[in-house]
This record gives C-alpha cells, structure tokens and sequence, in this order.
C-alpha cells in the first residue's frame, strides 16, 4: 500500500506535535506537517487524524459544521471530578466539549443534586479535544454539543481510575420493549425532565422502551417530551444534545423537536416499540454485493476542519 508510511509518518507527526514537552512547534515542524497534510490527507480516515489529537486547538470556541459531520476548536475540558459528577472511561480523552455545554452538564449535576435526589451525575463521552469522527463508537459527539450520562448514580467516594474505566452501569431496560423495573426509578424520570426543560437543549435519546415510562409518568405540561426522543442503544444512559449556541455562523442545528402529537408519545412510540426499526433489512440472494462505504476523509468535513486538526 502507498500510502501506508506516509500515514504512518502523519500520525506519529500528530502524535510528536502534541507531546507536551514538544507542544512548542518550530517553524520547520510546522512546514513538515503541512507537506504531509497536503501529500496524506487526502486518503487517511478522518477519524484516524481526530483520534490522535490529544489537545485542544488553542482558539476561540466553535462548532464547526453538523453533530455527526464536524470538529471543534477551543473546546473545554469536563473536570474528571466535580462537587456534583465523575467523569467515566477517562482513558478515551473524551471528556471535551464547547464551553457552553461543559456549563450546561456542570448545571445539570448541580440541579440533580439539589432538586431531584442525586447524589451526583457519572458523565460519559463527550467529544474528542477537537471533535471530528472518532475511532470508536459514535457517529455524532463531534462538535462538542453531545454526552452522555449515565443512569448509574455517582457513587459517594471520588472513584480511582480503575473503577473509572471497569464500572458496570446498570441497564434500564431488559429489551427492547421493557423497562427493567428493579432499576428504574423516579429520579431518574426527573433528571431526565429537568435536562429536557434547558432551552438549551435540543434533543435527549433514550431507548424506547424509557421514553414510553416518561410518557406515562409525566403530568401537568408535558411539551418537555418533544424533545425526547426514542433511540437505539440508550439502555444505560441517556444522551443530551445541545443546540449550536448563539451567534455562531457555521454550526447547523437539528430542525426543532416537532412530533404531530406535541409529545412523541403516540405514532412516533409506537413506531419504535413495533417490529419495523429493528428488523435487518431483507437482501436479494441474486444482488451483487455491496461494497462498503469509504472511510469518511477531511473532504467529507467542513473546510475549517482541515485546519483544527493539523494546526499545533
């Protein structure tokens, strides 16, 4: 392959570039760097290139295109420990985010705490220190307007490193259409209320079979259920997204949570706990096969992005 050594030389380059005792880039590092972007970018995954970033881009904060098409400069570190939540699985250095919504988690904990009977919040992934695709798991986190946070209460000691990454969170549910009634209780349908209450806000995830507890829990106004909305593999934590924050040119926003019932508690429901969203799609015997999608590169990002994730 051609491309290999070059690859490999951009991502070490990455690597060497982020070190901290070499953060300081020399003119000379820096030229070197730009001729292997220009010669490399062009083929490496983009998630490859954001995933060996392990600092921020030193520059005021943005977010940069759409939540699963994105990066993100001047993002902020989540405490690992606050007064009121725990950062969970440190090692994947995703506990980054815009300002505004580290604020907003950071709210969220304090308001839990206070108001609806938490000890404190165990926050999940974030984003990566500059966003963009990550070499795991999802596929938005990546303009730092995205996490997830465990339905596990924290527990009341600051949890070792080990415990950080090991921890097993409890499931809420037992499949796909029952709420796991050991573990479910009303605090959490609270938490998740107050988080959908943020104007904020533009979005909370949950599996179906959650959404379908909150819609016979709610009472009084329910139009906060708008926003959540039934997903795929939201068992253990419910994932909050932000809207772009004001004033921000170049961050696309999701349309606004607007179900036909005012809720998401009829047809939309309904949808997700039937059959249709979870069987595989039938494929003809006789088709030829499928090749696979290319590996999304910086040409499939906004433009910025090119210059967030090379930049020292």
């Amino acid at each position: 392959m051609q491309i290999l050594k070059p690859l490999a030389s951009l991502i070490a380059a990455i690597f060497f570039m982020f070190s901290p005792s070499v953060f300081a880039q020399s003119a000379k590092d820096q030229a070197a760097l730009a001729t292997l972007a220009a010669a490399d970018l062009k083929h490496t995954p983009a998630k490859k290139l954001f995933g060996a970033v392990k600092l921020p881009l030193d520059l005021s904060a943005r977010a940069i295109g759409s939540y699963a098409k994105g990066c993100l400069s001047g993002a902020k570190a989540l405490p690992v420990t606050g007064p009121a939540w725990q950062a969970m699985r440190t090692s994947r250095n995703r506990n980054w985010a815009h300002p505004a919504l580290v604020s907003l988690i950071e709210k969220l904990a304090r308001d839990a705490k206070e108001n609806d009977g938490w000890n404190g919040l165990l926050v999940g992934d974030m984003s990566q220190p500059r966003g963009g695709p990550m070499l795991t798991g999802h596929a938005s986190h990546q303009i730092g307007l995205d996490a997830d946070i465990w339905f596990t209460p924290m527990p009341d000691h600051v949890l070792t490193d080990q415990e950080r990454e090991n921890l097993v969170p409890i499931d809420m549910v037992k499949d796909r259409t029952t709420l796991n009634r050991d573990a479910w209780t009303e605090s959490r349908a609270k938490l998740i209320k107050t988080a959908a209450s943020y104007p904020e806000v533009a979005r909370i995830f949950v599996h179906p079979p959650i959404k379908k507890e909150l819609c016979k829990w709610a009472t009084g106004d329910r139009s906060w259920l708008a926003k959540v909305r039934p997903y795929y593999n939201h068992t253990y934590h419910f994932h909050i997204r932000m809207k772009c924050p004001a004033g921000f040119a170049g961050c696309k926003n999701q349309a606004p949570a607007a179900p036909a019932d005012g809720t998401g508690c009829g047809t939309e429901l309904a949808y997700w706990m039937g059959d249709i969203p979870w069987k595989p799609k039938k494929r003809d015997p006789n088709a030829k096969p499928v090749k696979p999608a290319p590996a999304l590169t910086l040409a499939g990002l906004p433009a910025e992005c090119r210059a967030v994730v090379t930049a020292p």
